[in-house]
């Protein structure tokens, strides 16, 4: 097959469906664009420091040289660029920059305190091009992606030379919350320059990150230890506390306070093996000397934690944890704890209203209005949020079985309840048992019993038979062998059956039962192909109608029943024709593990309802977003479809989530013409039409309602976006499906790169807002398309079919990287053919 090149396709007009309302959004309008040209230049600073510093640099730099600059003031990335708004004197120059005395870095060895500074003329841009990109009349060419870039420097060059920046947002301590052990959250505001239908746009957001308290290093070592004062450290530090404190200050930046006329700063390498009292070196007259003594002679100070290890700096040299502090405004790069990122998102959260009211404060910081570097480039930023036209949608119908009390269903306010409503295709469950991981003083079998007596009338009540009343208990223990224990619920089950085959093992785990659930998947998924429904003991101590509604759902798709479809005129799309959703997505290791592999997972709907699912697994390079296999996985599901229904499908809708714009053309010429391909190899004329739309949620676009919010403050479900904030002349949408549970609703951003089946924005956007009710596990409508819903899940469920060591910090984790190919185990058969990864 040769290999086609593919346009991202344009717009086919704005919808119409709908109730048209008003909402803001928090994009702010550029008034005034640069209408000069902007110069471009190339800068080095040597020699190389990290971006915070090389700003300090600049700044040195650009007011010493006024003069040879023309009386510009030049902005800058951080990095390597820097634009003017007219032409400097000179094409490329060097200058030398001193800095003052200990405004210099942290690092191994001593600080630079000179730096040189290259210049080099890049580029003029053109800024007509951005004219017509606009005002589609043009595509998006390099003069348009550096007019983009420029804008996004000129807005937040003040700002970065002030505060902490990552990216496009940066950081300030105004409001910070303590959180635990040293740690503290920040808020702060992302900013980005947005290119929209005929106009720019500020995009304006709140964000947060964790930074590292700042003051004495020994109230940081308590809190960390979750103590309450430094004087609960008098017992000093066992092995595992030394551990943990090492591995958590590791890379800080401290300065020394025994002498305040001369702090010195340095980065902490280690923590000394033994005490401040036991750690010696060579002193003065060649003799040994202790640091306690050192300081007690030399700085007439005396010790308070003698007996704590010290900080290792460098050149070896040991500091007493109590003669240093932690400088202010260091970022917390590890990865957070659970507890942890809770707390995070405790503080992230915000209702719409008081978003909407911080992103205004903002507005004060970036002091858009007074911004010397904007008024030198002529260009100009409204203070208010800008109104968008939007729609709310109607709502869907969705269909159970027709015995049900009520058969249909529509909801209110996106969500609904299972009462009087029976599945549309209930499963039978004959072969069953109970693994409880908790001994029988924690949850003795009569509450056991109650919960599955519960559980079993709430699934009867929802259309599933259930012919195994009495299932089987096995008791093991949390922590021993997960696969002898499975084995042993299984052969239990089908012994109380007579020797008919498992269907599923309830597993019921400790609170924190993470690891183990982990545990479970692998050996259920992979060893021995039997579906596990996990509960947690705290549910079924006290069972809940709703939650064993949810359960039972869950159960039901497991074993292969289908819970719900929408009525043909909501779905006419895939009525019409043998048509095929398919989602796919890629999950990641953490930032900064280079080792671990990603997962990539397929789902593919199976029947024409669209009720029910195959997903299909690869593990491929870590980082690497281009799904590798994606020829073999859509053969699998197409011939999945095919055994399932009978029927080839005519149409393939592909939404493909987690790409961002710089990657589309990218993907979208790999991994289609991969589903082409694949299409071509089942048999040479078999050329189904195919949508491929790429699915965004990791954007900073939020709204806020104007007459009418829903209970929690958000945009009522439905709520679609089309113009006004979308791109200038391509087919995007943003869909907000779900209602509100905590904080601003994320809306979803769609956009569609490549059509073959002549969807225009109506029929996609009602198309894909529907489809968001019939979800599997849940009676709400969820926030992006289920086929991509569950490929997350699906992703989420291959990791753990890798046994790797769960602790990234463990000697095993770089082995278990190269090999995760090889250790990756398959679904087993029998479960391929059910929905056993929700």
């Amino acid at each position: 097959m040769e290999k086609e090149t593919y346009q991202i396709i344009k717009s086919p007009g704005i919808g119409n469906k709908g109730e048209p309302i008003k909402i803001r959004a928090n994009f702010f309008e550029v008034t005034k664009i640069p209408k000069m040209r902007i110069t471009h230049y190339d800068i080095t600073i040597s020699p190389e420091v990290p971006p915070r510093l090389n700003r300090k640099v600049f700044e040195r730099f650009s007011k010493d040289n006024q003069d040879a600059l023309g009386g510009v003031k030049p902005v800058y990335d951080g990095r390597f660029n820097m634009f003017t708004h007219k032409q400097l004197p000179f094409e490329s120059k060097s200058f030398e920059v001193k800095l003052d005395k200990g405004s210099a870095p942290v690092s191994k060895t001593r600080p630079p305190e000179i730096f040189k500074i290259a210049i080099k003329k890049a580029r003029d841009i053109d800024m007509n091009d951005l004219f017509q990109f606009l005002n589609a009349k043009g595509k998006m060419t390099n003069n348009c992606k550096m007019a983009i870039n420029a804008m996004d420097i000129i807005i937040s060059h003040e700002v970065s030379a002030k505060y902490p920046t990552v990216r496009n947002s940066f950081y300030t301590s105004h409001e910070a919350a303590s959180l635990r052990g040293g740690i503290e959250a920040w808020q702060g505001y992302y900013q980005s320059a947005r290119p929209t239908r005929g106009k720019m746009m500020i995009n304006i957001d709140l964000s947060s990150t964790a930074f590292y308290e700042g003051g004495p290093l020994i109230q940081m070592v308590a809190r960390i230890l979750g103590l309450r004062s430094p004087n609960d450290l008098r017992r000093g530090l066992s092995d595992k506390d030394h551990q943990k404190v090492e591995r958590r200050i590791k890379n800080l930046r401290i300065s020394d306070n025994h002498r305040p006329e001369y702090r010195r700063k340095f980065k902490i390498l280690k923590l000394s093996q033994n005490s401040a009292s036991d750690t010696t070196f060579d002193g003065d007259n060649g003799n040994k000397i202790d640091v306690k003594t050192y300081f007690q002679n030399k700085y007439k100070k005396r010790l308070l934690y003698p007996f704590l290890p010290c900080v290792v700096v460098r050149n070896d040299n040991n500091l007493p944890i109590e003669v240093c502090d932690v400088i202010p405004e260091q970022r917390y790069m590890r990865k957070l704890d659970k507890d942890l990122t809770e707390d995070m998102m405790n503080f992230a959260r915000q209702n719409p209203n008081v978003r909407a009211n911080k992103i205004h404060a903002g507005l004060n910081i970036l002091n858009y209005k007074n911004n010397a570097y904007l008024k030198q480039f002529g260009m100009e930023i409204s203070n208010e949020m800008t109104v968008v036209n939007a729609r709310i949608l109607p709502t869907p119908t969705i269909q159970y079985h027709q015995s049900s009390r009520e058969n249909r269903v529509r909801p209110n306010g996106g969500s609904w309840n299972l009462r009087d409503k029976k599945v549309i295709n209930g499963a039978t469950l004959s072969s069953w048992s109970i693994l409880s991981f908790l001994n029988s003083r924690f949850l003795p079998d009569q509450v056991i019993r109650l919960f599955v007596r519960e559980l079993i009338i709430t699934c009867k009540d929802t259309g599933m038979t259930i012919t195994e009343h009495e299932p089987p208990i096995c008791r093991e223990n949390p922590i021993g062998d997960t696969e002898g224990s499975l084995k042993k619920a299984w052969v239990m089950a089908r012994d109380k059956a007579r020797g008919v085959k498992p269907q599923l093992i309830l597993c019921i785990l400790p609170s924190n039962g993470i690891d183990l659930y982990a545990k479970i998947k692998l050996v259920s998924d992979t060893i021995i192909g039997v579906a596990t429904q996990c509960v947690q003991s705290t549910h079924a101590r006290k069972p809940k109608k709703q939650y064993c509604a949810n359960v039972c759902l869950k159960i039901n798709v497991k074993l292969g029943g289908e819970n719900s479809f929408l009525v043909p005129e909501h779905i006419q799309f895939l009525a019409d024709e043998p048509t095929i959703l398919m989602g796919a997505d890629v999950t990641h290791p953490s930032p900064g593990d280079t080792e671990s592999p990603s997962y990539a997972a397929l789902c593919g709907s199976l029947n024409v309802k669209a009720s029910r699912y195959a997903a299909s697994l690869r593990v491929q390079r870590g980082g690497t977003e281009i799904i590798t296999d994606l020829e073999n996985m859509v053969k699998e599901l197409l011939k999945a479809f095919y055994q399932t229904c009978g029927k080839k499908p005519k149409k393939i809708l592909f939404y493909r989530d987690g790409v961002s714009e710089s990657q589309f053309m990218e993907v979208l010429d790999s991994e289609l013409t991969a589903i082409k391909a694949a299409c071509h190899s089942l048999e040479a004329n078999y050329k189904p039409t195919i949508t491929f739309v790429v699915v965004q949620k990791r954007h900073h676009t939020r709204f806020f309602p104007i007459q009418g919010a829903d209970r929690t403050g958000n945009c009522f479900p439905g709520t679609v976006v089309d113009r006004d904030i979308t791109h200038p002349f391509e087919f995007d949408f943003y869909l907000l499906s779900h209602a509100g549970l905590l904080g601003t609703s994320r809306p979803t951003h769609y956009h569609v790169l490549y059509d073959q089946n002549g969807f225009d924005a109506n029929k996609l956007q009602m198309l894909s807002y529907n489809l968001c009710y019939v979800f599997a596990r849940c009676t709400r409508a969820v926030s992006l398309v289920p086929p991509v819903y569950y490929a997350h899940l699906a992703a989420f469920r291959a990791r753990l079919h890798s046994p790797r060591s769960t602790d990234t910090e463990s000697s095993e984790a770089s082995e278990g990287g190269r090999s995760a190919a090889t250790t990756f185990g398959a679904v087993r058969e029998d479960l391929r053919k059910v929905m056993y990864f929700v």
